[in-house]
């Protein structure tokens, strides 16, 4: 999550969204309680109560091997995609693009020192990530996290990625220095589009964009796509950057409305 509750006006609150957050991190995994207490820096006791109460509200589950998130997370996730035009219309974009249809691209957000995946489109890649909805990634090994981060000043990069443990290394090619992080930032402005070569997935080339908001108050988006190195050419790439910033213009267009809901405009006014 971006941003916590403050400790002192809400503890259990704080302490819900952490808990949260945790069980997220952990994808699928299940976490005891005496392994969330510990992360939360907190009694077992007071630990259990926060987690009954999420239990109760359908947003953990006990199993026996400890929590995980529970279906409420994907209701409320559910409904925030539905109320977020951009997502449908990346799908039905990447769905009607002749170049993209095939191809893996995704779209995600910028929280804090790590992206989130709002939507995925699988096409008919020879390969399979474990990136989906939902997931997090850190920002700086990713394309989509490259593209939202080279949006920001150098001094706001510093701040961020001032602690080494915010520069992970997945691979052999995982950019771990603040320094390297910068420069790759700094070639990103200039080219106008991110490059990954393996950062995340060996033998994996990512490369993705933003998409321009519809209005100053929209959080920006990246819109990314993912092919093997090995097929990586300067023509293959333009090609797909073109067919990425097809689809970012349908998706910051207002007037691309679902086909369904023009119909009924139509009808409307006939």
């Amino acid at each position: 999550m971006a941003t916590e509750p403050s400790a002192d006006k809400a503890p259990a609150v704080a302490r819900a969204v952490r808990i949260l957050d945790l069980l997220g991190n952990a994808q699928g995994d299940p976490l005891s309680l005496t392994v969330i207490a510990r992360e939360l820096g907190a009694a077992k006791s007071s630990t259990l109560n926060v987690c009954a109460a999420l239990e109760d509200g359908g947003l953990i589950r006990r199993t026996e091997a400890g929590y995980v998130l529970g279906r409420r997370v994907l209701e409320l996730g559910g409904a925030f995609l539905h109320s977020f035009d951009p997502v449908l219309e990346f799908y039905r974009a990447c769905a009607e693009s002749d170049v993209l249809r095939h191809e893996r691209c995704q779209l995600a957000v910028l929280e804090g020192t790590h992206v989130l995946y709002l939507a995925t489109h699988v096409g008919r890649a020879p390969f399979r990530l474990s990136a989906g909805i939902g997931s997090r990634y850190p920002a700086s090994i990713t394309a989509v996290g490259n593209a939202l981060l080279a949006a920001l000043p150098d001094v706001e990069i510093e701040r961020r990625f001032a602690s080494p443990e915010s520069r992970p290394a997945f691979t052999e090619r995982s950019t771990t220095s603040l320094e390297g992080l910068r420069q790759k930032l700094a070639d990103t402005r200039e080219r106008g589009y991110s490059l990954d070569h393996g950062e995340v997935y060996p033998g994996l080339a990512g490369f993705a964009i933003v998409v321009p908001p519809q209005s100053s108050g929209e959080v920006p988006i990246a819109l990314g796509a993912s092919v093997l190195e090995a097929e990586l050419s300067e023509e293959v790439l333009e090609r797909l950057l073109d067919a990425l910033a097809e689809v970012g213009r349908r998706m910051s267009n207002p007037l691309n409305l679902a086909p369904e809901v023009q119909m009924h405009d139509h009808a409307a006014r006939d």
